[in-house]
């Protein structure tokens, strides 16, 4: 017996009751009645049938099924760290939109570790969660797969899988690298240090993307100066801030676009130590909103990046799914704009008075 494919969204998705009855060589209906009254069915048929699903490792999507009964009540949320404040927002949106759909939401921090976001997603599998939302930084093909093989959709939060079966939500990182870039070029400044780590990391690649091409767009009269750290967290941006400060006065960028706010808060402080006034001598701009960058003595200029809605939307792909028949879901890929928070770390406090946000 030859195993089909053409499952919904490839072969990497489950087999259905379809499949199975197209292999047997007998209806839908006879299938279900093979899977919920066997005695209906004729003895050869029904070996036939359960040959069938044998070889095409067909489970019943039991969650679908509980859904529509209104029994399984579950979501699995796992979040790729829950130090930066746009992941907290996601779990915020998902949690409430779950709550208003009469369902519950666990959450999971990996912590940027791989391995422990597979530990995450093999626990929500074996606890039979009506579905995943996951918001990595990484590719996790395999992880998603597996989780999906088992009857569970996934719904892939900020970051653009390569799997064509699976909904998605995004915010436009390219986007965001590139307003914040051109929100310091509309200000004046001419030599911009771009700082990151973790280009393997989607979101910063598409953000250096970004403001490449704003800066490409000034036609040569902005430079951007590539300043690579070893990590994203705020020792890589005191690094950084170091390294700006002890530059020659002419020669030192007049602007810096941090990847995120914990570096572009760490930069700031290594520069106002050093006597370097921020933003009159070196405007600096953050690119992921993180609350934990909102206090401090200079206000961060950033880019919100929809963190709730991002949630919501996400609950909301996963529920439709759940409802829908497989063979009629169709995958969305939901696309948010970043916007532009300007502070006084980019045009001081005089153009933004007292406001915080």
């Amino acid at each position: 017996m030859t195993r089909k494919t053409g499952v919904r969204g490839g072969a990497s998705g489950p087999p259905n009751m379809h499949h199975v009855a197209a292999l047997a060589g007998v209806s839908v209906a006879t299938v279900s009645n093979v899977l919920n009254h066997p005695e209906k069915v004729a003895e050869g048929t029904r070996g036939r049938v359960e040959d069938a699903i044998d070889e095409l490792g067909f489970t019943l999507n039991q969650t679908a099924r509980a859904l529509r009964s209104g029994e399984a009540r579950t979501i699995g949320l796992v979040v790729v760290d829950l130090t930066n404040s746009l992941f907290v927002d996601v779990a915020r949106g998902a949690q409430t939109q779950a709550q208003a759909n009469l369902f519950t939401l666990q959450l999971a921090s990996a912590n940027n570790s791989l391995e422990m976001q597979d530990a995450h997603l093999a626990f929500f599998d074996s606890a039979r969660v009506s579905g995943v939302v996951l918001a990595p930084m990484q590719e996790s093909d395999e992880q998603i797969v597996r989780v999906r093989r088992h009857g569970r959709p996934v719904v892939v939060v900020n970051f653009d899988s390569r799997l064509t079966d699976s909904c998605r939500v995004l915010i436009d990182n390219e986007r965001a690298g590139y307003i914040a870039a051109k929100h310091l070029i509309d200000l004046g400044r001419r030599r911009i240090a771009f700082v990151a780590a973790r280009d393997d990391y989607q979101p910063v690649h598409d953000r250096r993307l970004g403001a490449h091409r704003a800066v490409d767009e000034a036609g040569g009269a902005v430079e951007l100066v590539e300043l690579d750290t070893k990590d994203l967290d705020p020792p890589g941006g005191a690094d950084a801030g170091r390294q700006l400060a002890a530059m020659p006065a002419d020669t030192r960028p007049d602007a810096v676009l941090a990847v995120t706010d914990l570096l572009a808060m760490a930069i700031i402080n290594e520069l106002t130590s050093a006597g370097i006034h921020v933003p009159e001598d070196v405007a600096v701009m953050g690119c992921d909103h993180n609350s934990a960058a909102w206090g401090g003595a200079i206000p961060l200029s950033s880019v919100a990046m929809q963190g709730e809605e991002m949630g919501r939307a996400a609950v909301d792909l996963l529920l439709g799914e759940l409802r829908d028949e497989q063979d009629d879901h169709v995958h969305r890929r939901v696309l948010l704009a970043p916007h532009l928070v300007v502070r006084e770390s980019t045009v001081g406090r005089e153009r933004v008075g007292t406001t915080a946000r």
